[in-house]
């Protein structure tokens, strides 16, 4: 069943238009970069990370779901730089101080407590570190299309959650039809 999840979440990370392309340039990711992909799914973009970083660079595919990380440890080709972590809400096992970019597409929603985690991953920055979050928008009606009821976080809300949290706003992106773009840093 995973097995399928895991694609069905490739199919639609990389549909041109969810503009995986687009978000990908914008997140401006260089060679030895290390980035977080908290809520891999079936690792379309840890896969697309992992080839923008190179072998100097590290990506962390994180998932609290062990079947979607072992599909993307039976299909990443460059073994070196991709880390698969099996993590919880309260535990993400990673160094502090190491990640330039934390990335987050559909999956803010599924955190209980979003300001003390996002208190908590402030640890796992760099000084200089960046934190993406790509979220579903509320849409109108009873039922959005393919998403259950709740899966969305509106911008507003992600906005002040993670302000509180000792962020604040770097750009906001408005390209994406179903989906908030923010990207956040460390407030100082």
């Amino acid at each position: 069943m995973k097995k399928l999840d895991a694609k069905r979440f490739n199919k639609k990370a990389s549909n041109p238009k969810n503009k995986p392309d687009e978000i990908i340039k914008n997140l401006k990711i260089l060679p030895g970069q290390n980035i977080a992909d908290i809520g891999s799914g079936g690792g379309y973009f840890s896969f697309r990370f992992a080839e923008l970083v190179g072998k100097e660079g590290k990506v962390y595919s994180i998932d609290t779901n062990k079947e979607l990380l072992e599909y993307i440890s039976n299909n990443v080709k460059q073994k070196n730089n991709i880390n698969i972590i099996l993590a919880t809400e309260e535990n993400i096992p990673l160094p502090e101080c190491v990640i330039d970019l934390i990335f987050m597409r559909n999956a803010y929603h599924h955190i209980t407590n979003r300001i003390e985690y996002m208190k908590k991953l402030k640890k796992l920055l760099k000084s200089d570190g960046k934190v993406a979050i790509i979220e579903y928008k509320k849409k109108g009606g009873l039922f959005g299309f393919h998403r259950p009821p709740g899966h969305y976080v509106i911008p507003e809300v992600i906005i002040k959650e993670m302000e509180t949290a000792g962020y604040k706003v770097e750009e906001q992106y408005f390209f994406l039809s179903e989906q908030s773009f923010t990207i956040f840093s460390s407030k100082t």
